[in-house]
């Protein structure tokens, strides 16, 4: 069963079975959601989003036109995602810069993503980092801008 809060405003039809959609969230109509996820308070997801099964996204997060998002991702409070570099007021790109979140990845709370660059399976980000360049599986990254510091396990395990 699919829970959306009555505060919740959802114009797409795709998503998943068990999957909860939190207050005075807004999911415009192209997005597509998998299943069971968190969608929690305050989040604002664009059309051309694709989002996977078992995730979970925290307050306060914007998904923008060219994010996918893979199974098991968890993206933490607040995380800032960008998808055009050079924004300028009234004047939209013909096509934003995708970013792509892969498999079993979590992103700390606060953290900023570049566009473009991407997020590779069971990488760890540290909370408030700035992520200016793609970040390879399996690692630990985090700082401003962030570095690599570490790899990390399937199961979450941190070597320096």
């Amino acid at each position: 069963m699919i829970k959306i809060h009555p505060t919740a405003e959802v114009q797409t039809e795709n998503v998943g079975e068990g999957t909860q959609i939190w207050q005075y969230s807004v999911i415009l109509k192209h997005a597509t959601i998998g299943a069971n996820c968190n969608i929690n308070f305050n989040v604002f997801i664009e059309n051309d989003v694709k989002i996977g099964d078992n995730v979970t996204i925290k307050s306060g997060v914007q998904l923008w036109d060219g994010i996918e998002i893979d199974d098991n991702v968890f993206i933490g409070p607040n995380v800032t995602f960008t998808n055009d570099l050079i924004p300028r007021s009234k004047r939209y790109p013909e096509k934003f810069i995708r970013t792509k979140i892969e498999k079993g990845a979590s992103i700390g709370a606060n953290s900023t993503i570049v566009a473009g660059n991407n997020i590779g399976a069971y990488s760890l980000i540290g909370a408030g980092s700035v992520i200016t360049k793609d970040v390879p599986p399996y690692t630990v990254w985090y700082g401003n801008p962030a570095k690599q510091k570490g790899v990390i396990s399937k199961e979450g395990i941190i070597k320096y």
